[in-house]
């Protein structure tokens, strides 16, 4: 069969489809990936086909400078949305949805405007893309709602493919849920009205599939899945970052137990985005020495150079293959990125989050309620209190013994070869003639 991939337009995102993409290739199917053109080597350089669509301005500039263009009220109104995600984040069952006027003011400040962002720029090259190629299957990046439209344009079946815990669903759920308790006139949807407006120039009528998919894969074990749908695939999260060597000091095993500190692609654009400002980095580095335990510092080369001298038993460090070092590790403390957090889960390794994601407090609470982990805002990440959750992480077996049963649990899931299979058999299902060529 012809599969489409559509990845949320970010790099991280690519790499989180490279292992499904080549589960399909080494099983005998078509792949195209369908990016914007400044991601075109990072598909290519991982062996798989490209297709450019969208404009092509970096996405990551294009945040930065609608940012810096945002007016003063429009920031306010983003502020405001986060601070009404509280409910959203608990991970009860019975959890209290949000009401109204929380849930919309989300929506309107933060959800629609990055899918318009991301979305509006390669719409149409995706349609006139899969209306010229006609894949039997479009698996989309969640928030690459685009994939979807073009996929129902086509006839093609697709799925929703997630990077982390799914927060768009419980948002467009709560939604929901709160949309139908309003007076009939008043029910207003922009995410829909958004969305009804690019499926209907392709002759598309308006369904929930546009937002979620026909179904859901999802890269986390049970414990990060809290509202999994029926219609969910789970797979292991498989480890992907891009071309790697691996460096001399990783192939020595440590005299000491190894911590890993890393902040992620985010650490690329300069010190300024880094979860923790350098002077802070550097009181923990201090805190931390003296303990015996190997730190690793991985920082981009502003950050190394502003941070200057550490302490005796800290390896500064650039960039690292994440799935070589922390097999190594006896901990890490991350921003809660999808790389280490899901490399972490599958190693077993204890963590620490410290970020300010959108998505890093849902990962927060599903964290502690696994016991694998704590979690800290920037904020409350001062030298002391990382230094006594690292010890924590490092001696308590209780947190050692639910990392172990998390990665066990991630190992269990169908591999991408088995997710595959799936694949091809819900693709046969569903369509009952092939997609005309």
């Amino acid at each position: 069969m012809r599969v489409l991939i559509v990845p949320f337009p970010w790099k991280t995102h690519v790499f989180n489809v490279v292992p499904t993409a080549w589960a399909l290739r080494t099983a005998g199917h078509e792949v195209r990936v369908a990016v914007w053109p400044d991601l075109l080597e990072a598909v290519t350089s991982a062996g798989l086909t490209a297709v450019k669509v969208g404009p092509g301005e970096t996405p990551q500039v294009r945040l930065e400078r609608d940012r810096r263009q945002t007016s003063q009220r429009a920031a306010a109104a983003r502020r405001s949305a986060r601070q009404d995600l509280g409910p959203l984040f608990d991970i009860r069952p019975d959890r209290p949805r949000l009401e109204w006027e929380q849930v919309r003011r989300v929506v309107d400040d933060l959800v629609l405007p990055q899918a318009r962002r991301s979305n509006d720029p390669m719409t149409e090259d995706l349609v006139a893309l899969a209306r010229a190629w006609r894949p039997d299957l479009v698996l989309w990046g969640a928030k690459a709602f685009a994939g979807a439209v073009a996929a129902e344009a086509v006839g093609a079946v697709h799925a929703r493919v997630l990077y982390s815990v799914d927060v768009y669903a419980r948002i467009r759920a709560d939604f929901l849920h709160a949309r139908a308790r309003r007076p009939p006139g008043r029910r207003v949807d922009g995410l829909r009205d958004w969305l009804a407006g690019w499926a209907g120039r392709y002759g598309v009528p308006f369904s929930e599939t546009l937002v979620e998919g026909q179904f859901t894969v999802a890269p986390l074990p049970g414990a990060f899945r809290p509202d999994a749908r029926p219609d969910t695939l789970p797979v292991q999260f498989v480890p992907y970052n891009g071309p790697a060597a691996v460096p001399g000091w990783l192939t020595r095993t440590p005299d000491v137990p190894r911590v890993l500190m890393t902040f992620g692609d985010a650490a690329d654009e300069g010190p300024a985005r880094l979860p923790l400002p350098v002077g802070r980095i550097r009181e923990v580095l201090e805190a931390v020495a003296g303990t015996g335990r190997e730190l690793v510092l991985a920082l981009p080369p502003d950050a190394r150079r502003e941070l200057g001298e550490v302490p005796a038993h800290t390896r500064l460090v650039g960039p690292v293959p994440l799935e070589e070092v922390l097999p190594t590790c006896s901990a890490v403390v991350h921003h809660g990125g999808t790389w280490s957090f899901g490399c972490a889960l599958r190693h077993g390794v204890p963590q620490l989050l410290i970020g300010r994601a959108f998505d890093a407090p849902l990962k927060f609470a599903c964290l502690r309620a696994s016991g694998a982990g704590e979690a800290m805002t920037p904020a409350e990440a001062d030298g002391p209190r990382v230094r006594v959750v690292l010890e924590r992480l490092l001696h308590d077996p209780a947190v050692r013994a639910s990392a172990r049963r998390l990665r066990e649990e991630m190992l269990a899931l169908p591999t991408p070869n088995e997710l595959v299979r799936t694949l091809e058999e819900l693709v046969a299902a569903r369509r009952t003639a092939p997609a005309p060529r």
